[in-house]
């Protein structure tokens, strides 16, 4: 991350601002940005004294995609040969719950480091991470490495401190360790000391709080999951979790509770503007109405459900609805890429398949993942190239083979999607990627202590 200076970025080839309809599109206007904002968005600008110029031909300039739900520890955990062919639960209990109690601080911390790296080369600048590295007897402090590494590369970065209560017994990820979950007071106490010392309430925060139990119905009792509502608005902190992700998500919502799962976590104050779930692959039309009348949002994880074969969230049909919509990858344990241009690229390829080519367009998908992000994380300053929102953005390259031809190079990453170069990203008007690198990352040492995680985290004793 270089230092807050003054940027003109000349000759775009196209500039995408991450709105809906006809302001989708800029055109090939430069962007001035003045103390991390962006001052004038026109063509022909000329360079101020002292400003850094950016030539940015052969580019498209894209808002900072905004990554709504992710599990950055899984960053050691890819292509774990005995989670390949499972669903959901038996992936979880194959792959990152027995190895839970592995992964120490340091392990955390390195796996944080590959993901935010990943991450920011893909044009991410804002990461929401779903972190449930905590049990009764284990440290808190990998939360606060995750606030300390996103530091370090620059990265708006939210908390949203997972975690289960449920016993041992109930929980179908505990139930294959011998870990014990933790207490209500445990969860509170720490979500209440993260608040102290990390959350902002800005509108262009560079850190938030998030409360997030790992799910409303397998992690903790009911009661417990609408005490938790309370707190987490008590203390002015959003609500996160994930939800129906699978039919048998839905199935054991209906045996246990009699219910939809919608219906479940709204009888538990778990809906509401403040509030967004991952997934919601399986819903109902009569529960896509109540997250639209409630202000519900959603992340869409479209590889990671097509990873598991958990299926494909009815996204238009929630957008149409009025459903606010996000983007996330989700852990890479089960996607195997942090890249948002591969998730956006299957984003729209996905839904054309099921429901036509007319279900989704790039403009929508490129909204979901950058305003979308914004507005459900709630995050007013960010998620748009207008004047006076934050410069948080990145540049891509169009050098590669692949984007030679194009009549349409507005849309190239999403429509064609990896391999794609980030040239620049800046954050707040600071460059996180220059000229196609993360000042003083070394790369190197990222592989070989990649590798040596990846050995520590090899093989599970039964």
């Amino acid at each position: 991350m270089t230092q807050l200076q003054d940027i003109l970025i000349k000759n775009p080839a196209a500039v995408m601002t991450g709105l809906r309809g006809p302001r989708a599109r800029a055109g090939s206007v430069d962007i001035r940005i003045v103390n991390g904002r962006i001052a004038e968005m026109a063509a022909g600008l000329v360079a101020n004294p002292g400003e850094r110029v950016i030539d940015a031909r052969d580019s498209v300039v894209y808002p900072g995609w905004i990554n709504t739900h992710h599990h950055l520890f899984q960053n050691l955990l890819k292509a774990v040969p005995e989670g390949m062919n499972q669903d959901l639960q038996g992936w979880l209990a194959s792959v990152p719950y027995p190895r839970l109690n592995r992964f120490t601080p340091q392990l955390a911390q390195i796996a944080a480091r590959l993901g935010m790296a990943e991450l920011l080369l893909s044009g991410v600048t804002t990461c929401a991470d779903h972190h449930y590295l905590y049990h009764a007897n284990g440290t808190t402090e990998t939360g606060d490495l995750l606030f300390d590494t996103a530091e370090t590369f620059g990265m708006r970065f939210v908390l949203c401190r997972g975690g289960a209560l449920e016993s041992a017994s109930a929980h179908p990820g505990f139930s294959k360790t011998a870990l014990q979950p933790e207490t209500l007071d445990q969860m509170v106490g720490d979500i209440e000391r993260l608040k102290s010392l990390y959350h902002q309430d800005t509108p262009d925060a560079m850190r938030r709080v998030v409360v997030a139990p790992t799910t409303p119905t397998f992690s903790l009792p009911p009661t417990l999951l609408r005490e938790l509502a309370h707190t987490a608005r008590g203390l002015g902190l959003r609500l996160h979790t994930h939800l129906s992700e699978t039919q048998n998500y839905v199935n054991f919502c209906r045996e246990k509770y009699n219910c939809l799962p919608v219906e479940f976590v709204a009888e538990h104050e778990w809906l509401g503007p403040d509030v967004w779930f991952a997934h919601a692959v399986h819903l109902q039309p009569a529960e896509i109405r109540m997250l639209a009348q409630t202000g519900t949002g959603i992340s869409h994880c479209p590889v990671s459900n097509a990873r598991l074969g958990s299926g494909i969230a009815p996204v238009p049909q929630m957008q149409e609805a009025g459903v606010p919509i996000s983007l996330g990858v989700d852990g890479v344990a089960s996607n195997e890429s942090g890249s948002m241009v591969g998730e956006a690229h299957t984003a729209w390829l996905i839904h054309r398949a099921e429901q036509g080519a007319s279900a989704t367009t790039a403009e929508e998908v490129i909204h979901w993942g950058t305003a979308g992000g914004a507005q459900v994380l709630g995050l007013g300053s960010v998620g748009t190239l207008e004047i006076g929102q934050a410069a948080d953005l990145v540049i891509y390259g169009l050098d590669h083979p692949r984007f030679f031809g194009f009549h349409d190079v507005a849309i190239a990453p999403v429509v064609a999607g990896e391999p794609i170069a980030v040239r620049y990203s800046m954050i707040g008007g600071r460059l996180v990627v220059d000229d196609g690198v993360i000042p003083g990352l070394d790369l190197e040492r990222m592989r070989a202590e990649a590798w040596e995680g990846v050995q520590q985290l090899m093989h599970v004793v039964d």
